[in-house]
């Protein structure tokens, strides 16, 4: 059997991620030496995803609304820890300025790999000794320590802290191994499900509409009943719609189909009128166009496509002229832009999610230290938690502010451990 390799250490943290990171930094700044393991070839390769590569990595708009889970006094405590100003003086600390995009907040660069090569530099700068390309095969507590395994190395450390994401965007590193790593510490896991992702329908118009980018309002209901809803650029795939107000209602939608509800997505085309406005402007403008079709008569308010495929889901071929259409067909059309029905499969897998919801349930931990209240000197950070966030920078913010509090955390725990069993230094 080959002999692994050992170390020592305050506080191991399991996983690159931005929590990860920042924890790391955290608990090196609180005065304890660190040992980050990450089991793919770079830290931070999931920032580089985040707003389209431009990085969103916080919001000036704050609320407990933003985030979804059963307790959003918990969320909203560890964020009051290590707000948004705090966040921005750290990363101006480490060179990189910001710009405000009506509360999105932006690297002044527009660029991810500036912040992921600036976070990278304080984990290095704080002395964390980091190890790449490590899987963890097993933790475990014995004798007031931890013990981490990989397949080429063991670690040895007072405090734990888990910051291995969920199993959203796996490529990245993502893949949910550590819910087996609480689990196995007593932790229940809520069960992880794609959220910022795309819907997927059955609907036989998702192919003639492919393409079409629109602006829309989108209303998520579960056997018939309103449960979310938001507008903005709405896009029409072939398998279903995508875009931000998608990703917005989206965790409604598949946690309503992943339950066995019947799930429908309904789409207002055109948010901005009313449609008695609509119709009595249209019939007045249909005695001036009655040989016009129909597709063209609605072309100055949707995209052909769009209007081509909400005909044929009235009835009415594309060539119908606006005499033949008449009042009531006008009447039906502009009913049908208000509230398309597209019936909710599911959603795209995983590998498509921005991030998860579901994860380590928030009853176990505290939320004054990210400490596990089953097994203490183990930490929490991140995504891995029941905490889900809208599109615009609130998961990012929630990864430095629960990294802030459970590294700081770490380092305090381990400082009060001096003495009782190893000593790093």
């Amino acid at each position: 059997m080959t002999k692994l390799n050992s170390h020592t250490c305050d506080c191991i943290v399991i996983g690159g991620g931005a929590a990860g990171m920042m924890s790391a930094v955290c608990a090196s700044q609180g005065g304890a030496s660190v040992i980050l393991i990450e089991h793919t070839a770079r830290l931070g390769s999931k920032i580089l995803q985040t707003g389209n590569g431009k990085c969103n990595f916080t919001n000036l708009h704050m609320q407990a609304d933003c985030y979804q889970n059963g307790n959003p006094d918990f969320v909203m405590q560890v964020l009051n820890t290590f707000p948004v100003q705090d966040t921005l003086e750290f990363f101006e600390n480490a060179g990189i300025y910001h710009k405000d995009r009506n509360g999105y907040v932006y690297p002044h660069s527009e660029t991810a790999a500036s912040l992921q090569s600036a976070l990278r530099y304080e984990v290095e700068q704080s002395g964390v000794t980091v190890f790449t390309e490590q899987s963890v095969l097993s933790v475990e507590k014995k004798d007031g320590s931890f013990y981490v395994t990989t397949d080429t190395d063991s670690f040895c450390g007072h405090a734990c802290i888990l910051a291995t994401g969920s199993k959203a965007a796996p490529k990245t590193g993502s893949d949910g191994s550590g819910y087996t790593l609480a689990r196995k510490f007593g932790h229940h896991i809520i069960k992880p499900l794609p959220a910022l992702v795309q819907l997927t329908s059955d609907n036989p118009l998702c192919k003639a509409m492919s393409g079409v980018r629109s602006t829309g309002t989108v209303t998520v209901f579960a056997d018939g009943n309103s449960v979310a809803s938001d507008t903005g650029e709405i896009q029409y795939t072939d398998y279903g719609i995508s875009g931000i107000p998608v990703f917005q209602v989206s965790r409604y939608a598949v946690k309503a189909a992943d339950s066995k509800r019947i799930v429908t997505a309904v789409v207002d085309m055109l948010p901005d009128f009313e449609a008695e406005t609509l119709i009595t402007q249209s019939i007045k403008r249909m005695y001036q166009h009655n040989t016009q079709d129909i597709v063209t008569f609605f072309s100055g308010l949707l995209n052909k496509k769009l209007v081509q495929a909400v005909a044929k889901s009235c009835g009415y071929p594309a060539g119908t002229t606006m005499d033949a259409l008449g009042k009531k067909g006008i009447a039906k059309m502009i009913t049908a832009f208000k509230d398309f029905s597209f019936d909710i499969t599911g959603s795209r897998s995983f590998d498509a999610a921005q991030i998860c919801q579901g994860g380590v349930s928030l009853e176990e931990v505290d939320s004054q230290f990210m400490q596990s209240l089953l097994c203490p000197g183990l930490f929490f950070a991140g995504e891995l938690l029941d905490v889900d966030g809208k599109c615009g920078g609130y998961n990012l913010q929630w990864a430095w502010s629960s990294g802030h509090l459970a590294g700081t955390s770490a380092a305090q725990y381990c400082i009060s451990q001096k003495g009782t069993h190893y000593d790093s230094n």
